[in-house]
C-alpha cells in the first residue's frame, strides 16, 4: 500500500481498536521500503498530536533498519512526553544494540514501574552481544544512584548479563550488609541463575546460616543452581497441567475470594483443577502406549518465600490437585501495577517448572505479568502452551472509545496508565505462539476475534476449542438448601451469622425490603462504583438494600480505594445503614454462595425474598459469578456484550444492558427488580437447569481434557520426530 496510504489508514480508522491493529501494516511498509522519505513521513507523524498515530509511528520507526531510524528512535529516550518515551524504550528492543542508548534506558530503568520493565527487557534482549559493556555501564550508573529501590532494579538488570564479568559484582552486593536488604536480595536471587560457579555456590551456602529474608532467598538461590531439569520421559503415568494465576494467593479453602486481584479466576482455577484430576474425567483413550488421563494439575499463585521453599517438596511427586507459590515481593501488588515483577515471577515459574519434573501443558489465560513470564519459561522448557483468548483489554478499548471517554489524541497517557497497547500485543503474541487456544463463547465470536483481536478463528478451526466456563453446582445447591433451612428458622444452620448482623444495624422501615446483590473485586472494570452510584441517586435505593461482596476493606489496594472513594462519595460510611447499603468485604467462597442463597430465599421479617443479581462491570468475558448467581436461582442484570449474553435470556432469566452506561444499568436494575417476583419458582429452576445442563466445572473439565490430551500427543509426536524422546 506504501507508507503514506497505509499512516492515512492508521490517521482516519474508525475505532481506536481499528487503527491499533492497522498499526502492524505500517511497521510492515515501514520495514518493506526503509528510504529516506519514510523515516521523514513517521519524523514528521511521531511530532504530531494524534497520540495514538504517533505510538505508531515509533514502532514503525524500530523496523526501519537504518542508522538515521535507530538515531532517532534512540533521541526518543529523551523526549517530552512520558508516552514516547516508554514506547521508544519497547521498540528499541527490536533493532541492534546502541551504546547511545544504554545509558538513558539504565536512566529508565532506575525510575522503574512499567516504563523501567520495557527499558529492562530490551537491555535484557541486548544483553547477548554487549553484555560486557552492559555490565560495566550498570556498574558506573551505580556510583550515582543511592535510592535503594532504584539501586535494586539495576542490580537485578546487572543479574540478566549472563556474561562472567556480572559475577564478582552481584557477590559483592550479596555479601555486603552495609547495602539495603532490597538490593542484596536481588543480587542473591541473581546468582542462583549463574549455575557451574563453586564460588557462587560457596558464598551462598554462607548467607544460608544466617537469618530473615535474606538467607530465606539464598536457600531458593541454592536450590536454583542445583536443579537439575527432569527429561521428558514417554510413556509414565498421565498427563500434568500446569494453571497459574499469580495475582492471588490461591488456597483450596478460597478464603480470600474477593480480595484485592482475587477475583473469580481464583474459584475457577481451584474447581477446575479438582474437576480435572477427579476419577470420573479420567481419559477412556490412549496415545500409543500412554495413559492420557489428567493425573496432575499444578496451580501457581504468589506467596512468600518460605511457603515457596516448602512447595517443592510436594510438587515433585505429588499426584492430584497440587499448588505451587512464586514469591514475587513482600507485599502484594495489584496486577496493573506488577508488571516490573516480570524477572522475579519468571524465576519462580521456573522453579516450580522444574521441581515438577515434567510438565505436559502449560495452560495460559490472561495478559498479565505471570503470562509474559510464564511463556519465557514454556519456551526455555519446550512446553506447549495453551492459551485462552479472549478480547481483553480490546473490549476495554472498545467501551471507553464508545463512551468518549478514550480518545486518539488523548490516548498515549491513558496507555502511560493502563498499557492498552502492550496488552494488545500480548494477546496476539500468546494466541499466535500458543499449541492450541480455547475461546469462551460469545454472540458474535468469530466476528469479535477477528475485528477486535485480529484472529481468524475460521482459517484453522483445529486449532481452536470453544470452552464455556462453569461453576461446582455442589457448592450452590448446598447453600440454597441451608438458605431455606435457615428462613424456616433452623438456627442451626451456619453461614449467616455476619449477615444477620449487618442486617440488625438496618433502620426498621429498611427491613423486609428485597436485596440488590453483586459479587467481585473492588476494581473499576467490575463497576462496584457505578452501581452504588446508580443505586443511590435513584429510586432503586428505595425498592431495594445493595449488598457488595467483594474487597479488602481493612487493607485496601490502590484500585480497592479508588472504588471505596467514589462510594464513600456517594454513601458516606456513617450513612451506609441507615440507607441499605451493606459493604460486607471478601468472603469465603462458600459463605458468598450461601449469602446469595439468601438473597433469593429471603430472611422473614429481614429480607423478601426474590432479590436480584447485578454484574455493573464494563466488560465481562464470561461471567463465573453470574452463573452461580444464576444457578442459585436469582434473577440477573449482565453486559449485552460478550459471554453473558450467550446464556442469559433476555426478560425471562435475566435484563441484557450496557452496563457501562449508567443510564441503562439504572434501567435494568429497575426492570430486573419488577420481573423477579413473576413466575419466581420457575424461572429459578429455568436458571437453575441452564447452568446444570451447559456451564458445571465438571463439564468444562470434560471439554479441556481432550485439548490437553492432542497438544501433548502432538508435542510428543515432534519429539519423536526430532529424535529427542529416549
Amino acid at each position: 500500500m506504501g507508507i503514506q496510504t497505509t499512516l492515512d489508514a492508521v490517521t482516519t480508522a474508525p475505532r481506536i481498536i481499528d487503527a491499533m491493529r492497522l498499526a502492524d501494516d505500517l511497521a510492515f511498509e515501514a520495514r518493506r521500503d526503509p528510504g529516506v522519505r519514510t523515516i521523514r513521513i513517521l519524523a514528521r507523524t511521531i511530532a504530531g498530536t494524534d497520540e495514538l498515530t504517533v505510538i505508531a509511528a515509533v514502532h514503525a520507526l524500530a523496523g526501519v533498519f537504518d542508522e538515521e531510524a535507530s538515531q532517532m528512535l534512540s533521541r526518543l529516550l529523551a523526549d517530552d512526553r512520558a508516552f514516547v518515551r516508554e514506547h521508544a524504550a519497547w521498540a528499541l528492543g527490536q533493532t541492534l544494540p546502541r551504546f547511545d542508548a544504554v545509558a538513558p534506558l539504565l536512566s529508565l530503568v532506575t525510575t522503574g514501574g512499567f516504563t523501567g520493565m520495557l527499558a529492562q527487557s530490551t537491555l535484557e534482549d541486548w544483553s547477548g552481544s554487549i553484555g560486557d559493556t552492559l555490565a560495566v555501564a550498570i556498574e558506573a550508573a551505580m556510583i550515582g544512584v543511592a535510592d535503594p529501590a532504584a539501586r535494586t532494579r539495576l542490580v537485578e538488570t546487572l543479574g540478566l548479563v549472563r556474561q562472567p564479568i556480572a559475577e564478582p559484582c552481584l557477590l559483592a552486593f550479596a555479601l555486603d550488609d552495609r547495602e539495603h536488604e532490597d538490593v542484596r536480595v536481588a543480587a542473591v536471587a541473581a546468582l542462583g541463575q549463574r549455575s557451574g560457579s563453586v564460588r557462587v555456590a560457596e558464598r551462598l551456602a554462607t548467607l544460608v546460616e544466617g537469618h530473615g529474608r535474606i538467607a530465606e532467598v539464598a536457600r531458593l538461590a541454592i536450590i536454583d543452581l542445583n536443579v537439575v531439569p527432569q527429561p521428558r520421559r514417554d510413556g509414565e503415568g498421565g498427563l500434568t497441567v500446569a494453571q497459574l494465576f499469580l495475582h492471588a494467593d490461591i488456597d483450596p479453602s478460597l478464603s480470600s475470594a474477593g480480595a484485592g486481584d482475587n477475583g473469580g479466576i481464583a474459584t475457577l482455577l481451584v474447581r477446575l483443577g479438582d474437576a480435572l484430576v477427579a476419577d470420573d474425567i479420567a481419559a477412556d483413550d490412549t496415545v500409543g502406549d500412554n495413559t492420557t488421563a489428567v493425573e496432575r494439575v499444578l496451580t501457581l499463585s504468589r506467596g512468600g518465600v518460605p511457603r515457596a521453599a516448602a512447595d517443592l517438596l510436594s510438587i515433585g511427586g505429588g499426584i492430584g490437585h497440587v499448588y505451587g507459590h512464586v514469591p514475587l515481593s513482600p507485599e502484594p501488588v495489584p496486577s496493573a501495577a506488577a508488571w516490573p515483577l516480570r524477572v522475579t515471577a519468571r524465576r519462580g515459574i521456573r522453579r516450580l517448572l522444574r521441581a515438577a519434573g515434567r510438565v505436559d501443558v502449560l495452560h495460559l489465560r490472561m495478559a498479565d505479568v505471570g503470562s509474559l513470564a510464564a511463556v519465557d519459561v514454556a519456551r526455555e522448557m519446550g512446553i506447549p502452551v495453551v492459551f485462552t483468548v479472549a478480547p481483553d483489554p480490546h473490549s476495554i478499548i472498545q467501551s471507553l472509545d464508545r463512551t468518549g471517554d478514550l480518545t486518539r489524541e488523548a490516548f498515549g497517557a491513558t496507555d502511560l496508565r493502563e498499557h492498552f497497547w502492550f496488552r494488545t500485543r500480548l494477546v496476539q503474541n500468546l494466541a499466535a505462539n500458543a499449541a492450541h487456544t480455547v475461546l469462551f463463547p460469545r454472540p458474535e465470536l468469530e466476528r469479535d476475534m477477528r475485528e477486535l483481536v485480529g484472529i481468524d478463528i475460521a482459517s484453522h478451526p483445529e486449532r481452536h476449542t470453544i470452552v464455556a466456563e462453569g461453576v461446582d453446582l455442589g457448592v450452590v445447591d448446598r447453600s440454597v438448601t441451608a438458605a431455606s433451612a435457615f428462613a424456616t428458622g433452623d438456627a442451626g444452620t451456619a453461614g449467616f451469622e455476619e449477615l444477620m448482623a449487618m442486617l440488625e444495624e438496618l433502620p426498621e422501615h429498611r427491613r423486609g425490603l428485597p436485596i440488590i446483590a453483586t459479587v467481585g473485586r473492588l476494581h473499576r472494570v467490575k463497576g462496584m462504583a457505578t452501581l452504588v452510584e446508580v443505586w443511590a441517586d435513584s429510586g432503586l435505593s428505595e425498592r431495594a438494600n445493595l449488598l457488595i461482596l467483594g474487597g479488602d476493606l481493612a487493607t485496601p489496594s490502590l484500585d480497592e480505594r479508588e472504588q471505596l472513594a467514589r462510594i464513600d462519595a456517594a454513601v458516606p460510611p456513617a450513612e451506609r445503614a441507615s440507607r441499605g447499603l451493606l459493604m460486607a468485604g471478601h468472603r469465603p467462597n462458600d459463605v458468598a454462595a450461601r449469602w446469595l442463597a439468601a438473597v433469593r430465599v429471603g430472611i422473614p421479617g429481614w429480607v423478601a425474598p426474590h432479590g436480584v443479581y447485578v454484574c455493573a462491570s464494563l466488560k465481562e468475558e464470561f461471567g463465573i459469578a453470574l452463573l452461580e448467581a444464576m444457578a442459585t436461582g436469582l434473577l440477573v442484570v449482565a453486559p449485552d456484550a460478550g459471554g453473558p449474553a450467550t446464556y442469559v435470556e433476555d426478560g425471562v432469566t435475566g435484563v441484557l444492558t450496557a452496563t457501562w452506561d449508567p443510564a441503562s444499568l439504572t434501567s435494568a436494575t429497575d426492570r430486573a427488580l419488577s420481573l423477579a417476583d413473576f413466575n419466581a419458582d420457575e424461572r429459578s429452576q429455568r436458571s437453575h437447569d441452564m447452568v446444570e445442563a451447559r456451564f458445571t466445572i465438571q463439564g468444562m473439565a470434560a471439554a479441556l481434557g481432550p485439548v490437553y490430551r492432542a497438544v501433548a500427543a502432538s508435542e510428543a509426536e515432534l519429539l519423536r520426530a526430532t529424535g529427542a524422546l529416549a
